[in-house]
């Protein structure tokens, strides 16, 4: 079976919602998700002061992990346009699995959210495919397919880049995920499914494809 890993961080619940779907995108397409978030790189008791979320059932993975899967899905809230420090530290330790071609040929996508409208969404994204395509992973967005992210009535996280959300109502408030933005990261798990299946079974004669379970 496709093993699919989402692989997330989250610091106050909404990166780790849109997990859950993605999760259940993966499932649908008949792989199997396994959800593991980076581990927390701030202090226990800075987290606690800052409202985080610390309660997150989801274990953390480890570096060495990353090959036993067939797709990696990564989702991380933005920070100035980039990913999260936490996710960040997490794939500068990958320079072993680079340096063997570890994950060459792996599908890879990502998600995030905001913090507003125009938080840099597409730009965390962007950024964090770039890491993905210097470990030789195959980058896989949110394709138009998904008509979601074609609506104009409602403002709502997604791009061809991937799925999204937005984390504050415009007022100071928490915004949790919307049914759209949760059918978006739905539909992504289950394409990168689908791709990461179709790959599996590709002949392995073909060069510079190495994929989980081949020896």
């Amino acid at each position: 079976m496709t093993k699919v890993l989402v692989l997330y961080y989250s610091s106050y619940g909404h990166i780790e919602t849109m997990a859950g779907a993605v999760a259940d995108g993966v499932a649908t397409a008949g792989a199997m998700p396994v959800v593991k978030r980076v581990p927390e790189t701030v202090p226990p008791e800075i987290a606690g002061k800052s409202g985080y979320k610390i309660d997150q059932a989801a274990p953390v993975a480890s570096v060495a992990e990353l090959p036993e899967y067939d797709a990696i899905i990564v989702g991380t809230p933005t920070r100035f346009g980039n990913m999260a420090g936490q996710m960040k530290n997490f794939f500068d330790q990958t320079g072993g699995l680079w340096m063997r071609d570890a994950l060459v040929g792996r599908i890879g996508s990502v998600f995030t959210s905001t913090g507003s409208q125009h938080g840099g969404q597409e730009s965390t994204i962007i950024a964090t495919q770039i890491v993905l395509m210097h470990l030789g992973m195959v980058v896989v967005g949110l394709p138009y397919s998904f008509k979601g992210q074609l609506r104009m009535d409602e403002i709502t996280g997604g791009s061809p880049y991937g799925a999204a959300t937005l984390a504050d109502d415009g007022a100071g408030g928490d915004r949790q995920p919307s049914a759209n933005e949760l059918a978006g990261a739905r539909y992504q798990g289950r394409h990168v499914a689908e791709l990461a299946t179709l790959l599996a079974k590709r002949p392995k004669s073909m060069p510079g494809m190495a994929l989980a379970g081949d020896q």
